[in-house]
This record gives structure tokens, C-alpha cells and sequence, in this order.
């Protein structure tokens, strides 16, 4: 296997082709895959919905601290009573924190649902994008899809949830190592990494 982001895209973008690290891929894809308060944090509704998230559980309080929310306990009740609003750093941390809270409370949820009782989830890896590369330096790629299964689900979340990133980018290349065969460090970059689950 290659290194970290090494193979034939050592030079990305050298011919003007695009796209970033499968890892990354991987980690956004799992990003996307998270839901919670549409409405912004400095809306009354979005700010509202974010203090009765955080405040209903000691993991919520421990998710506003690593944020770094540390404020008296008599402001947090005016905030919670709308007499008050957190200043603009506040509302960022506040945001931050509730959805680092979302992210940890649907792991068991994310995992279950991409090992797919033990059928794995087929995801669609798209090339870099070499629209912009002079014709002879063009590489032929296509749109790769492999099924994904085992226990790489669950290293995958666990390194996500962690920011582990160099975790990250060797599950990257175990998965297409295993299942794109002889090209498949073509893909230690990519445009995108998709999959329905």
C-alpha cells in the first residue's frame, strides 16, 4: 500500500487536475450523513433549540465546555430565558458544541446503518476532475463503486468522531486497495465518495 496521500497524485494538480484526499471524502460523506437544527445559531429559534439541546444531558454540558463555553451558570439561565443573547464567539462555540453532541449521539446509529447487518454499504468514488488537464496528461478514470463491509465501518466512524486523521487516510487506503485492484492508487484522490444509507 502507499503512503500517506502518495501514489501517482504526488504532484496533484501539477496538470491542473482537482480534487482532494479520499480521506477527506470519507470524513465528509460521514459528515453529510449527520442532521440536527436547520435554523442558524443567531436566529431566536436556532439558538433556542441548540441551549435545550446542550443543557438536557451532562454530555451536553461536557460538549459546551471542550467548546469552551465557560460562562456563570446565571447567564446560561438567561440565555435558556431569552434575556440575553451570547455574544458573536459565544453563538460560534455554541454551534460548535451542539453539533460535536449530534456527531457523538448518532455514532451507534451511523454504524448500524453503513455495516447494513452485515452487508456493508456500496459507495461511488469520482475520479479527480481533469477536465482542466491538457488531453495527453489525462489519465483514464471512471466513476469506481465497491461495497464496503466488515469492521471498516465502524474504524471508520470511531477515526472520524476522533479527527483521526491519519487513521482516516489508512482506512482510505485499505478500502481501495482492497477493492479497486492494480488502479486503485489512482483514487488516493478523488472529486467526491458517495453512498445511500
Amino acid at each position: 500500500m502507499a503512503g500517506t496521500e502518495e501514489g501517482r497524485w504526488r504532484d496533484l494538480g501539477a496538470y491542473r487536475a482537482r480534487g482532494i484526499a479520499g480521506w477527506i471524502a470519507l470524513a465528509e460523506g460521514l459528515d453529510r450523513m449527520v442532521t440536527g437544527i436547520e435554523s442558524p445559531v443567531d436566529s431566536e429559534r436556532g439558538l433556542a433549540a441548540r441551549l435545550r439541546y446542550l443543557t438536557a444531558s451532562d454530555a451536553g454540558y461536557e460538549a459546551m465546555d471542550r467548546a469552551g463555553i465557560h460562562v456563570r451558570p446565571r447567564t446560561l439561565i438567561a440565555w435558556l430565558a431569552e434575556e440575553t443573547t451570547p455574544n458573536k464567539a459565544n453563538l460560534a462555540r455554541l454551534d460548535a458544541a451542539y453539533w460535536e453532541l449530534r456527531r457523538r449521539n448518532i455514532v451507534a446509529d451511523l454504524k448500524r446503518r453503513l455495516n447494513n447487518r452485515g452487508r456493508g454499504t456500496r459507495i461511488e468514488i469520482d475520479p479527480v476532475d481533469q477536465s482542466q488537464v491538457h488531453r495527453r496528461h489525462q489519465r483514464d478514470l471512471e466513476t469506481r463503486s465497491i461495497n464496503v463491509r466488515g469492521g471498516v465501518w465502524d474504524r471508520a466512524v470511531d477515526a472520524w468522531i476522533d479527527g483521526d486523521r491519519h487513521e482516516l487516510d489508512a482506512i482510505w487506503d485499505e478500502i481501495i486497495s482492497t477493492g479497486l485492484g492494480t488502479d486503485w492508487d489512482a483514487y488516493t484522490y478523488v472529486s467526491s465518495v458517495g453512498w445511500a444509507a
